[in-house]
Formats: C-alpha cells, structure tokens, sequence
C-alpha cells in the first residue's frame, strides 16, 4: 500500500460539535480542510477509511476527525493524496495556515491544528500547498448518492 499524505475535505453547515477531550467548538459554515499522515503500514487508504467512516457511521469516535465524519452537519467532499515516503503533514498544515480550529488533530507534534476552514471552494488552494511541497497531488470527488457514496 502506499503511504503518503492526504487533505479530507468536508463542506459543513454553520454548527456546533463536541469533539472528544477538545470539547464542544462552534464551525462556521463553509469548507474545513483536514491534513492527515498516511505513513503507517495501511497507507493512504487511511483516508478512504474516514470516508467510508463518514457513510456508514459503523463505529464510534476515535480520533478528531472521527467526531466530524459522524455528525450530520459535515459530508466529505474530496481526498487530495499524494504518494511520498516524507513525513510531511505539518509542512502541509502550515502551508494553508489560518484561519484553523486551534488543537485539532495535532496531538501528536507541535502544530497548532490540523482542521483549516475555508468559506469558498479550498481546492485550488489545496493543490498549491501540495504543488509548494513538490508533492503530485491526486483529487477524488466524493459523491454521496443515498445509501451509497462514489469516490
């Protein structure tokens, strides 16, 4: 499996959503971006698991981004992957900067989040911090089409 990195975006309503020992927080309506590590041994199919998470809601709260993917207000929009043996999630997460929800998903090193808001379409965006990174980046859309959904 290839590891990598990769950007799970989700469009949300105006909401509020407890997340795990961060509590609740308030997400305003939009785009929130979230950068994850796929460098373990499933590899970048990390981010189809949250996907699919998000779908079928078939397990409870894990990590951060769990709490998003289970709550009504946020669907998956797109996955922007990249292929590469360097641990970059942080260079990603720095490259997009503010505006961020402080604490998410960044226990684990010393960036200040790792979940970015967006009002508009981030995707152009997205596919520069990747490009600024020399980093091939893959966009999947994600269709929900009922019970089902289409990467």
């Amino acid at each position: 499996m290839d590891r990598g990195v990769y950007a799970l975006v989700l469009e949300n309503l105006c909401c509020r959503a407890r997340i795990g020992a961060l509590g609740v927080r308030e997400f305003a309506p939009g785009y929130h971006i979230y950068i994850g590590s796929a460098q373990g041994s499933g590899g970048l199919a990390r981010a189809d698991r949250h996907v699919n998470l998000a779908f079928r809601r078939d397990r409870p709260p894990r990590w951060h981004i769990d709490h998003l993917l289970l709550d009504p207000h946020f669907s998956p929009v797109a996955v922007i992957t990249a292929v590469t043996g360097r641990d970059c999630e942080c260079d990603l997460a720095t490259a997009l900067g503010d505006p961020s929800v402080p604490g998410f998903g960044c226990s684990d090193c010393n960036c200040s989040s790792h979940l970015f808001h967006r009002p508009d379409d981030p995707l152009p965006e997205i596919l520069a911090a990747f490009r600024g990174l020399d980093l091939d980046a893959l966009i999947r859309r994600i269709k929900n089409t009922g019970d089902k959904h289409r990467v």
